[in-house]
């Protein structure tokens, strides 16, 4: 292919960083660094310079509409110059003559990059992405082709991006971290980071421009309750004796969400919980046999009932066919599932590690921003959190519901250590 000039010039950060990347790739960055942009133009010149067959890239943001909106338009102008290059606007896709491809996904649909192989992916805005979709289905996409990987972000909270920042941060040779504060890189003029700061909340500057990690999730639902609840994320046992209960959340996309828990005394002690997708109810039914409980009651929400085109049958009488008894909940809305959420908090202990996935979740499960109004909207962002939230929320509306109040047990101390 003959040299080809594309209308890139790379800020001096950027151009340390094409040349110090490795396989795998962390960048933390503050807002208006010209994150997408480097890594779209890493990604080009990879992929025309890649000499293997059917080379194949993916640009992955939380939202497909915000991959179109985000990245779609840099794609097109950074690749023009490259004579033969197809647009598929449908498909989002980009196609170089010598047969690589650059397509855009979004996190909320990862069952569309199952069974595909990448020589490269970007990972954009990871800290809103469910932490499976590296894990379970990136990571893999990337074995046989050896491929790289960037992820790149600004924090929100100590979540799946702190998590494989700090992994990077020790993950030998094919890992490099990196992060780049405003205060440091001279790339926002500092009268304008000062206006920033006098316009945000601390919180806001410290995660949006210094990258902080620690900052709380701005319009976190539940950061006070999970603040509050450390001292309960402990290692749960489950009691033999004690019937255990799950609450469901059946989500968009085949996404289901399930938390399992018991009541000993006036404590809730919440097992596990697992989430899944692309898969039937026979699955979650598999699932819940699997595990060695003694079953109380299954709590579902009210669309459990409703009767599906293909095949006239509702989802309950599917459970039921599967030997799961659901008990339906009446329907509620978001607003009415966080305040019970928040009612039963302060009784709730987690299993530190069985719940980790759900727990994550909770933290950052936040309210929608305005941008135009400068307010929270008053319902939740609806994203890969809500299934979990969701399905909490149903746990703790269901906790009247799950056994008579009796004269409760005395409380057992001993396992908490």
């Amino acid at each position: 292919m003959a040299d080809i000039v594309i209308p890139y010039t790379p800020r001096p950060q950027q151009r340390d960083l094409h040349r110090s990347l490795k396989r795998f790739n962390v960048l933390v960055c503050h807002r208006r660094f010209g994150k997408t942009v480097f890594a779209i133009n890493q990604t080009i010149r990879k992929a025309v310079e890649c000499r293997r067959d059917r080379p194949r890239y993916a640009y992955i943001a939380p939202f497909r509409s915000q991959a179109k909106t985000v990245a779609w338009d840099y794609v097109k102008e950074f690749t023009r110059p490259i004579i033969g290059t197809e647009f598929n606007e449908a498909e989002l896709r980009a196609d170089l003559p010598n047969g690589a491809r650059i397509t855009l996904f979004g996190a909320d649909n990862a069952d569309a990059l199952r069974g595909q192989y990448f020589d490269g992916v970007i990972l954009d805005e990871f800290a809103q992405m469910s932490p499976r979709v590296w894990a379970e289905i990136v990571r893999p996409a990337l074995a046989d082709r050896e491929g790289w990987a960037i992820f790149i972000g600004t924090p929100m909270g100590e979540n799946q991006f702190f998590d494989v920042f700090e992994y990077a941060k020790q993950g030998g040779d094919a890992w490099f971290a990196s992060m780049y504060r405003a205060s440091e890189t001279g790339l926002i003029p500092e009268a304008e980071l000062a206006e920033a700061k006098r316009a945000m909340t601390k919180a806001q500057y410290a995660q949006e421009f210094e990258c902080s990690f620690a900052a709380a999730i701005i319009g976190a639902v539940y950061g006070d309750e999970i603040e509050r609840a450390q001292e309960r994320i402990v290692s749960v046992p489950w009691e033999r004796g004690v019937e255990v209960h799950t609450a469901w959340d059946l989500g968009m996309a085949d996404t289901t969400a399930i938390w399992f828990w018991q009541e000993v005394g006036r404590e809730v002690r919440v097992l596990e919980c697992i989430e899944q997708n692309g898969v039937g109810l026979d699955w979650y039914a598999n699932a819940l046999k699997s595990k060695p409980y003694s079953y109380g009651k299954h709590f579902l929400p009210h669309d459990v009932e409703v009767r599906e085109l293909g095949t006239g049958t509702t989802r309950s009488e599917t459970l039921r066919s599967l030997g799961i008894n659901p008990t339906v909940m009446p329907r509620t809305s978001p607003e009415d599932r966080i305040n019970a959420a928040r009612m039963s908090f302060d009784r709730v202990w987690f299993d530190q590690d069985k719940t980790a996935d759900g727990l994550k979740a909770l933290r950052q499960y936040r309210y929608d921003y305005d941008d135009k109004r400068r307010v929270f909207r008053p319902r939740p962002l609806h994203d890969w959190t809500s299934h979990y939230a969701d399905a909490f929320g149903l746990m703790c509306e269901a906790l009247s519901k799950a056994r008579p109040r009796k004269a409760m047990p005395k409380r057992d101390l001993r396992w908490v250590i």
